[in-house]
């Protein structure tokens, strides 16, 4: 072994590995680092495996498990907890969105996420995101990025009316014709994108790409070197994505024993990204979403659960997805929680899990032989989690379970204040008046006036709780101050 005095090592003893290759774990074991890289995994002998006077740092994993950092192949950095597709698309200006997105960025390293690919945002500010990171201006975890999500009329992002069309401030970029999307991939490339992104059909009861369309666009993308995704939901776009040759596949809700058992056989990995629509149901109290979205919703996840269980009954290959950016799945909350998620619609156990969570997805990374797995020779981006995730995977994103996260050998550093730190996208910048003026409410004392898009007596009746409960818990720290 050639060492350098210059050399920084890094050892972790004592602790539980998981190696994210679902091999079983080892007790008592140690994990040995020189610069990015493993050098070894087992028992290591300080005087003959480092070289005396090593700039050495030892953590000691005591207790706790020590294992691959997460991998997050579903991770919108521009959306910034958004509560409304304009929030995310048109009323924060770029250079605004790009430095609330590096603020937000240090959030998902912190919990434990030491790689993620964003399948979309606004403008370039992904690949602007990834460079800043490789040069240490921002804070975050490894980076792969797409660009806007290519999108047909029928498609996930044309959301605006044809007589507003979809703004260059969207996450989407309209391109119904093959030359169109020829155009915007290779426009996408010049900008120094990692993959390409197609946004199909939103609920997946039709396909809105054809399939000699997403033919075209994988062969494109892989000749300019470039990886290629897809979000699709429905059985149709699904099975015409695997026989394009897609390098992942994003959510797969619906789906035929013919797709599953083609979806399987291709090994591409499917990152359900199921954790956003589980909380739409789980948690619709608390985020006051319209019961017409949570009852959507609910019969989705529960065709979603029959579908991804004989899914992984066929062998299909799974990879962690989470869809944070959202209000409803904020930076650095809920990442982890995915697998917990993963287990229930799939039926795998805790290992894999993890294996889904970590080595499956290093082929978005665009290191596939390099990231996921502990192992010699691999890159050093490593956890030590206060727990056994094996027993409990909440020990994955519970608060004060993460003990370290370690970037390229690199033990990582955070604010005290990371945890409550919130920053969202501009909304409504522009007001008018928030009250419904009438000659009987201002002049008679009238009723307000309800229009369709008002708030229900329940919904008020909620915020007016809401606000009393943290009046007191106000007035409770004041005077415990």
């Amino acid at each position: 072994m050639d060492v350098k005095m210059t050399d920084k090592w890094l050892l972790i003893e004592n602790g539980t590995v998981i190696d994210g290759d679902a091999n079983p774990p080892r007790e008592d074991c140690a994990v040995l680092v020189r610069d990015a890289r493993i050098v070894k995994i087992g028992s290591v002998t300080r005087e003959t495996d480092i070289p005396r006077g090593a700039d050495l740092t030892v953590l000691d994993a005591r207790g706790k498990t020590v294992m691959p950092g997460l991998i997050d192949i579903h991770c919108h950095m521009t959306y910034g907890l958004a509560r409304t597709e304009e929030e995310i698309s048109v009323y924060t200006p770029p250079e605004l969105r790009t430095l609330i997105a590096a603020a937000n960025i240090e959030k998902v390293l912190a919990a434990g996420v030491t790689s993620i690919s964003q399948p979309g945002g606004s403008y370039f500010i992904g690949v602007g995101l990834r460079e800043g990171i490789r040069r240490g201006l921002v804070h975050g975890p490894r980076m792969t990025t797409a660009g806007r999500y290519l999108t047909t009329s029928n498609g996930l992002t044309d959301w605006f009316p044809d007589a507003t069309g979809v703004p260059e401030s969207s996450i989407g970029r309209l391109t119904n014709t093959p030359a169109e999307m020829v155009a915007e991939i290779r426009r996408q490339k010049k900008a120094g994108v990692d993959l390409i992104k197609l946004a199909d059909s939103p609920y997946g009861d039709f396909q809105a790409f054809t399939n000699d369309e997403l033919k075209m666009a994988a062969d494109l993308a892989h000749q300019l070197g470039l990886k290629i995704t897809i979000h699709a939901r429905g059985s149709d776009e699904m099975n015409a994505a695997v026989a394009a040759g897609f390098d992942h596949i994003m959510h797969g809700n619906y789906m035929s024993d013919e797709t599953i058992a083609n979806l399987a056989a291709s090994r591409i990995p499917l990152a359900p990204t199921q954790l956003f629509m589980h909380h739409i149901v789980e948690f619709a109290k608390v985020s006051r979403n319209r019961r017409s979205i949570v009852d959507a919703t609910a019969r989705m996840n529960e065709a979603t659960m029959e579908t991804l269980h004989r899914a992984y009954q066929a062998g299909v290959k799974f990879a962690m997805g989470t869809d944070s950016g959202f209000a409803t799945v904020p930076y650095g909350e809920w990442h982890a929680r995915e697998l917990e998620i993963l287990m229930r619609y799939t039926g795998m156990s805790a290992l894999e899990a993890i294996q889904a969570g970590t080595k499956h997805g290093a082929n978005a990374m665009g290191l596939p032989d390099d990231l996921g797995v502990l192992a010699v020779g691999k890159l050093a981006d490593i956890i030590v989690v206060d727990g056994d995730p094996l027993k409990d995977i909440r020990a994955l994103y519970q608060p004060g379970k993460m003990s370290h996260v370690i970037l390229n050998g690199v033990v990582q550093t955070f604010p005290e204040d990371i945890r409550t730190r919130f920053l969202r996208n501009d909304y409504l910048p522009h007001e008018y008046g928030w009250e419904l003026l009438t000659y009987d409410r201002v002049f008679e004392g009238g009723e307000a006036p309800k229009t369709q898009l008002d708030w229900s007596g329940e919904q008020r009746l909620d915020l007016i709780n809401d606000l009393r409960k943290q009046e007191k818990l106000g007035a409770a720290h004041a005077v415990a101050e």
